[in-house]
C-alpha cells in the first residue's frame, strides 16, 4: 500500500476530480485498477510458480518469457524506476516549495526552487541508500502510521464547519450543490483531456510489484503475494474513491482566497456557485487569476484537513518512502539484467560491494537519471513518461502469463489459482491500446526500444536457458506442425531433399557439409550422421556449436554399431519424424577403393545398396584432395585451395 500510494493522491487527484469531474475520475481510477487488477492475478501466478530471486520484474518475465523479451523490459523498468525517483522527490519538492511560499521564504522562484529541494533531497536518498537499509522495514511501518493518521485528520476535517478563510479559499463542508457541479467535467488547458488525466493518474496505481520483488524475504510466497498484493490493491481503491467523491463534495473550483470577496447585503452583480454561499469569486474567475479551488491549488487536501501539517506530514512520508523504494529497486533489477550478460557494455553498472552485494554504481545511474529528470520540476509532465513504461510492464507481465499457460509447458504449475489465461491476455491488449492512447508517440518510443533490444538479444544468442514459456511453445509448434504433415501427401512441386550426410564428425569433413548445406538451402531437413565403431564417446554438444557458427542448419545424430554399414543402414531407418525423414544419402567419395581391403570396399558399397533398396536417392561427392581432414584438423598438414575443388556423381 505504501508504494502504491504517493505524491499523485495528495498532489494531483483533487486538481483530477476538479478536470474530470466526480464521474470520470472514478472511470480513470477504475480503469487503472482493471489493468492493475489482471497484473496482480498474473504477478501472483507467476511468482507461486517457483522461488522468485532478486531482479523483480526482469526476472519475473526473463524466465518466464526468455532472454529476448526479459532483457528489453529489464531495462525498460529499471529505468522507469529511477524516473519515477524524479516524480516521487518533485512532488516532495512542490510541497516545501509551497511552504516556503507560505512563509516568505523563497529561495530564488517557485520553478528553480522545486529543483534545487529535489536535488538536495535525491543526493540525501542517495546517501541513505548507500549507508545501507536494515532499517527501512521499520521505518516503512512509521510512514505507514502517519499516513493513516494524515487520512484521519482530512476525512474530519470535511464535516467540521469551514471558517472563513477556508471559505475563502473554496471549502464550504458537504454541499448537495457543489457534488452536482464537480460530478461533470470542466477541462482546462493542454493537459485538459480525459486521457490526458487518465495518464497523469495511473503512476498512483502503480507500485504492486512491491511484494513479487521481496519474494525472498517472504515465509510463504504462495500465500503472502497473491493475498498482500490484491488487499493492497482494494483498499488504496476504496482510498482513491473516497477522497475523490469527498473532496469534490466539499470544495468548488475556483476561489480567490481574498476575504473581502464576501458578497455585500445589496449586491447583485454575482456569477457561480459560490454565489450560494456569500462569496463572489467573479472577477478571478473572468481574469482567471484565481489562485484557489480544486482547479488551481494543488494542496487542497491541506486545505480540507482538520490539521494541515498531518497532510503535508503524510505527503512526505508517502514521497519520501516511494522515492527511497523505487532508488533501491531501480539498481537492484539492474545489477540482475547485468549478471546475465545480455547486453554489452553495462556490465560495469552490475558489480556488487560489500556483504550485501550493493551495486553502488548501479546507484549511481539511477541517481543521474533521477536528476535529469528532476530538473524538468513539473510533476504533470514527468508521469505520463512513467505511465507508458508500466504500462509497458504491465502489457509484458500479463502476455508472459498468458504465453506460458497457453503453451502448456510442463515447468507452469502455479500454486495460486484464481487467474485465467484469457483476463492475462485481456490485460496484455488493454495495457498496449492505453499506452496508444496516452501517447502515440512515446508508445512508438517504447515498442521501438523493444524490438531493437530484443532483436539484439535474438541475433546474438546468448548462452543461457531458463525453461522459458518460448522454448515450450516452439515444441508445441513443432510437434503440431509435424504431426499435420503426416495428412499431407508428396506433390513433384513440393519435394525437397531431406539429406542424411554421412559426415562423421562434421567439422572432419566441412566440405560435404557445405556442399549438403548448399542444397538444402537452410529450407529442406539435414541430418549429419555419425557412425561410431569404438568405445569413444562423442562431443555432440561440440558439434552442434561447430554447425551453428558455420550457419549450416542441421541436426546431427551418433550411432553406436560395429561396422559402417550397419549404422548407415540404422541412421536410415531411423532418423527423421513422419514427413521429415531422409529421402537423400550424401557421402563422400572413397578415394582408396584401389588400396584398401576387400572387406571396407564390399562395406562401402553396401552402404550405397541399402540406400538403393530403401529407396533412398544417393549423392556421391569427391573432393581433389579428400573430405576427411581430420589430419589437417591436428596441424598435420596444411589445407590449401585446391580442398574445394569438387565433382560429384549422383543416382
Amino acid at each position: 500500500m505504501l508504494n502504491i500510494w504517493g505524491v499523485i493522491l495528495y498532489l494531483r487527484l483533487p486538481w483530477i476530480t476538479a478536470q474530470a469531474g466526480i464521474g470520470l475520475t472514478w472511470l480513470i481510477i477504475l480503469m487503472s485498477v482493471l489493468v492493475t487488477s489482471i497484473t496482480g492475478l498474473s504477478i501472483s501466478a507467476i511468482s507461486t510458480n517457483g522461488k522468485v530471486k532478486s531482479g523483480g520484474t526482469y526476472f519475473l518475465i526473463s524466465r518466464s518469457l526468455g532472454p529476448e523479451l526479459g532483457g528489453s523490459i529489464g531495462l525498460i523498468f529499471a529505468f522507469a524506476n529511477a524516473v519515477a525517483v524524479a516524480m516521487h522527490t518533485v512532488g516532495f519538492s512542490e510541497t516545501v516549495r509551497d511552504l516556503l511560499i507560505e512563509y516568505n521564504a523563497v529561495i530564488s522562484d517557485p520553478v528553480n526552487d522545486i529543483r534545487i529541494i529535489g536535488v538536495i533531497t535525491v543526493t540525501a536518498l542517495l546517501f541513505i541508500s548507500l549507508a545501507g537499509m536494515e532499517w527501512e522495514a521499520k521505518a516503512q511501518i512509521i510512514f505507514f502510521i502517519v499516513i493513516m493518521i494524515s487520512f484521519a485528520s482530512y476525512l474530519v476535517g470535511t464535516v467540521m464547519p469551514a471558517s472563513e478563510e477556508k471559505q475563502s479559499k473554496g471549502f464550504f463542508g458537504y454541499q448537495g450543490s457543489i457534488f452536482m457541479e464537480n460530478i461533470v467535467p470542466n477541462w482546462r488547458g493542454e493537459a485538459g483531456t480525459f486521457f490526458g488525466m487518465f495518464s497523469i493518474f495511473f503512476p498512483s496505481a502503480t507500485g504492486i510489484l512491491a511484494g513479487a520483488n521481496i519474494s525472498g524475504d517472504l515465509k510463504d510466497p504462495a500465500v503472502a503475494i497473491p493475498k498482500g498484493t490484491l488487499m493492497a490493491i482494494f483498499w488504496t481503491t476504496i482510498s482513491y474513491l473516497a477522497i475523490s467523491a469527498t473532496i469534490g463534495s466539499c470544495v468548488i473550483r475556483d476561489a480567490s482566497g481574498n476575504l473581502n470577496d464576501t458578497i455585500p447585503i445589496n449586491e447583485t452583480d454575482c456569477e457561480g456557485l459560490s454565489c450560494q454561499f456569500g462569496w463572489n469569486f467573479t472577477s478571478c474567475k473572468e481574469t482567471e487569476s484565481c489562485y484557489y479551488g480544486l482547479s488551481n491549488h494543488y494542496q487542497a487536501l491541506s486545505l480540507v484537513s482538520a490539521f494541515s501539517p498531518l497532510i503535508t506530514a503524510g505527503i512526505f512520508a508517502a514521497t519520501l518512502s516511494s522515492a527511497l523504494a523505487c532508488l533501491v529497486s531501480a539498481p537492484k533489477v539492474f545489477q540482475c539484467l547485468c549478471k546475465d550478460r545480455l547486453y554489452p557494455f553495462i556490465g560495469f553498472f552490475g558489480k556488487g560491494y560489500g556483504k550485501n552485494n550493493e551495486p553502488i554504481r548501479g546507484y549511481i545511474l539511477a541517481f543521474i537519471i533521477a536528476i535529469g529528470f528532476i530538473l524538468i520540476a513539473e510533476l504533470n509532465t514527468i508521469a505520463p513518461i512513467i505511465s507508458n513504461f508500466f504500462l509497458c510492464s504491465y502489457a509484458l507481465i500479463n502476455f508472459s502469463c498468458f504465453h506460458a499457460s497457453i503453451t502448456n509447458s510442463p515447468g507452469w504449475r502455479p500454486s495460486f489459482r484464481y487467474y485465467s489465461k484469457w483476463t492475462a491476455l485481456f490485460g496484455a491488449v488493454v495495457s498496449v491500446v492505453i499506452m496508444f492512447l496516452l501517447t502515440w508517440w512515446a508508445a512508438l518510443i517504447a515498442v521501438g526500444i523493444i524490438v531493437i533490444l530484443l532483436g539484439y538479444v535474438t541475433y546474438k544468442k546468448p548462452e543461457v536457458n531458463w525453461g522459458s514459456s518460448v522454448q515450450a511453445g516452439a515444441y508445441n509448434m513443432a510437434l503440431t506442425y509435424s504431426v499435420s504433415l503426416t495428412g499431407v501427401q508428396d506433390h513433384v512441386k513440393n519435394f525437397r531433399p531431406q539429406c542424411l550426410v554421412l559426415t562423421g564428425p562434421p567439422n572432419f569433413r566441412p566440405a560435404l557439409v557445405d556442399f549438403a548445406s548448399s542444397v538444402t538451402k537452410n529450407t529442406s531437413l539435414m541430418i549429419c550422421g555419425n557412425v561410431v565403431t569404438t568405445d569413444k564417446v562423442p562431443d555432440s554438444e561440440g558439434h552442434l556449436r561447430w554447425l551453428n557458427t558455420r550457419k549450416v542448419r542441421s541436426f546431427y545424430s551418433v550411432i553406436r554399431e560395429n561396422t559402417l554399414r550397419i549404422g548407415a543402414k540404422s541412421l536410415m531407418q531411423v532418423s527423421g519424424l513422419g514427413r521429415l525423414k531422409p529421402n537423400t544419402l550424401v557421402l563422400g567419395y572413397k578415394n582408396n577403393w584401389q588400396t584398401v581391403p576387400g572387406q571396407c570396399l564390399e562395406e562401402y558399397a553396401g552402404v550405397i545398396h541399402d540406400a538403393f533398396d530403401a529407396q533412398f536417392g544417393v549423392c556421391v561427392l569427391h573432393l581433389k584432395d579428400g573430405l576427411d581432414v581430420s589430419q589437417k584438423m591436428q596441424g598435420q598438414c596444411k589445407c590449401n585451395s585446391t580442398m574445394y575443388f569438387m565433382k560429384y556423381i549422383c543416382y
